[in-house]
């Protein structure tokens, strides 16, 4: 193979609300945590959950403002992206590292109604789905057609 590849999908649930920083310039990133969960069943016959914790940096022009605007903690998003590695100084002069996933494709996977039923404080299990609440998702073998999608519960302005 003659390339190379540097590419991160992920779907997780954000570990707190966006925080937008903005530039003299006029440009603007939104960062935030986002939590992935693995979970599977060890020898001893336990339920395992591993968490993994991602720095998501959105500096594409129309993403901050969307990001800012409707994502919050605990939501589920889907993110398409590329990891960086900085290198900074801490006060001490000594050299620190940082791996974030700089987003370049989000879809927002919270539906209106969930995300009206969290508040930004909300302290439920973001890493883990909750296993009291059925998932928003299911497959019933018979696929609803398109024109039955209520269009009035989308709020994105595109």
């Amino acid at each position: 193979m003659a390339g190379t590849l540097n590419k991160v999908m992920l779907i997780g649930n954000l570990g707190k609300d966006p925080e937008i920083l903005h530039f003299d310039n006029g440009g603007s990133i939104v960062k935030f945590p986002l939590a992935t969960s693995e979970t599977y069943t060890n020898r001893d016959g336990q339920r395992v959950t591993n968490t993994e914790w991602h720095n998501i940096v959105i500096s594409a022009k129309g993403l901050t403002d969307v990001a800012h605007k409707y994502l919050k903690k605990g939501h589920k998003v889907y993110l398409e992206g590329k990891i960086k590695t900085r290198k900074w100084q801490d006060q001490a002069g000594a050299d620190r590292y940082t791996t974030d996933v700089q987003v370049n494709q989000m879809t927002m996977l919270t539906s209106r109604a969930e995300s009206e039923g969290m508040s930004s404080d909300d302290s439920s299990n973001y890493a883990a789905p909750n296993a009291s609440q059925p998932d928003p998702v299911q497959n019933t073998g018979n696929p609803a057609p398109a024109a039955a999608i209520n269009q009035e519960e989308d709020d994105l302005p595109f």
